[in-house]
């Protein structure tokens, strides 16, 4: 678990991914008063990786609402305050069981704008946790992003970095239409230095090269972006320079920086921490290669992702089941030679 946002800062800027999704609360329930945040456990102080300690008693509890399990009515009451000039944000500690919410979210928050001419819309947040490992076995284990990234009318972003924890969270909660935020409990450790908070257009955010190279493009969101940093970290030793290519947006996707850097490299490997069959990965390499011609790659694409099988729920299984830095870098040794 992520150090508690309360404790001595060395140095205030230097702040965790969970530190930095509590960051971007502040700001909001600060700076707008519209805004405020509903859901499950969002007073407990271990239940959401310290990414919300104590907000409730800096900014009161009729603007922190700890709620009964009930998916589909938090979500629901958080979609109606929307529509009468409130900015939301629901919190589902595991994404999992927000599949409970799915027609709301789906059926109704994705579909209104469109329905009602764009005379009113939905501004509301809906943030997903992603939780693996630890043994959870396979219904508090499942990266369900793509599922809802499939849906026109509703903005999906996935922060692989603290600075994006925070920004993305801040520019999706100002943005007009309906956003699905995912965190990932595995990046709640990772640690950078912010600058100081400030209001942000989703729409004008890109994907970004958090490495360059010229060997390979590995081409990511959220957790795997991190895990495509470990790979390219491993491969440098060997003298194989890999390109970095962090979506943090996936619905609408932007293709153009990755089939750049893949006109650049001629390799192409999408990362996804979920499953195949019509996954992130497919979209990734179907979108490429929409926009970088057949001769100007050196080899095939490479698909990460996970086997074809619910999460298991023993811990020697787990470390079979994850893809590692390790086996990435043979796969990748493998394409180059």
């Amino acid at each position: 678990m992520a150090a508690s946002p309360l404790a001595v800062q060395t140095d205030p800027s230097r702040r965790s991914y969970a530190e930095a999704i509590r960051d971007a609360h502040v700001f909001l329930l600060r700076h707008y008063p519209e805004v405020f945040v509903i859901g499950q456990g969002v007073w407990n102080p271990w239940y959401a990786g310290g990414s919300m300690s104590e907000l409730e008693r800096e900014f009161g509890r009729e603007r922190v609402i700890d709620t009964p399990v009930s998916e589909a009515a938090v979500t629901g009451a958080a979609i109606g305050a929307s529509l009468c000039g409130y900015r939301p944000i629901v919190l589902h500690p595991r994404m999992d069981f927000m599949l409970l919410a799915a027609d709301i979210i789906v059926n109704q928050a994705a579909k209104w704008a469109h329905m009602l001419d764009g005379r009113d819309r939905p501004s509301v947040t809906i943030r997903a946790v992603i939780n693996r490992g630890g043994q959870q076995g396979a219904q508090h284990s499942q990266a369900l992003h793509a599922w809802f990234a499939h849906m026109p009318g509703l903005r999906v972003v996935m922060p692989a970095t603290a600075a994006d924890a925070r920004d993305l969270l801040i520019a999706a909660t100002l943005c007009d239409d309906p956003v699905l935020y995912i965190d990932d409990r595995w990046l709640y450790e990772l640690e950078d230095t912010l600058p100081p908070a400030t209001a942000s257009d989703l729409r004008g955010i890109k994907p970004r090269i958090l490495r360059q190279g010229k060997d390979i493009t590995f081409v990511a969101a959220g957790y795997s972006a991190h895990l495509a940093l470990e790979v390219a970290q491993l491969l440098a030793g060997e003298r194989i320079e890999a390109e970095v290519v962090d979506l943090r947006v996936i619905n609408p996707i932007d293709h153009a920086a990755a089939a750049a850097s893949v006109q650049k490299t001629g390799r192409l490997c999408a990362i996804d921490g979920s499953w195949s069959n019509c996954g992130l990965a497919a979209e990734i390499i179907a979108g490429v290669c929409e926009r970088v011609p057949p001769s100007q790659f050196k080899s095939a694409p490479l698909r990460i992702t996970l086997p074809d099988a619910p999460a298991p729920g023993s811990g020697a299984l787990e470390a079979i089941y994850y893809p590692t830095p390790e086996r990435i870098a043979e796969r990748v040794r493998a394409a180059i030679r």
